[in-house]
């Protein structure tokens, strides 16, 4: 029973970081970094006709579609949507998990903005009273 625990324990600790994969790290065929600061991270991206990538993560991000496109998210739970831009199109692309597939006969092509949160400081420290060294 306890090596049942511990395997069990392995396998999630194996499959947490493969649920936050950075498409770029895991499927860089598709995925190429075109500019990169503390605030922001564009990709482009490029599907051949049929191409499907793995599953990995974006934050908060904006589409701008260079090429139609035709397309399925599939997301961590099973569920599809179904996919399609003009191009010129731009949209919000709220931060989540997703599978990405072309079900085009075309390549297509987006410019993926992706939004950086800010890292907070610590919240500083109150400022503790002034002591008084000037005991007698």
């Amino acid at each position: 029973m306890r090596r049942l625990l511990f395997l069990a324990l392995f396998v999630l600790a194996g499959a947490v970081p493969a649920l936050a994969q950075d498409p770029v790290k895991v499927d860089s065929k598709h995925y190429k970094v075109e500019f990169e600061n503390s605030q922001v991270r564009v990709l482009r991206i490029k599907y051949g006709p049929h191409e499907k990538s793995v599953m990995h993560w974006h934050p908060n991000a904006i589409a701008v579609f260079v090429t139609d496109i035709n397309g399925k998210f599939t997301f961590p739970n099973g569920k599809t949507e179904d996919n399609s831009a003009k191009a010129g199109e731009t949209r919000w692309t709220p931060a989540g998990r997703h599978l990405p597939e072309n079900t085009g006969d075309q390549p297509f092509e987006v410019i993926l903005v992706e939004l950086k949160t800010p890292k907070r400081k610590p919240a500083a420290k109150p400022a503790s009273a002034p002591t008084n060294s000037n005991k007698q």
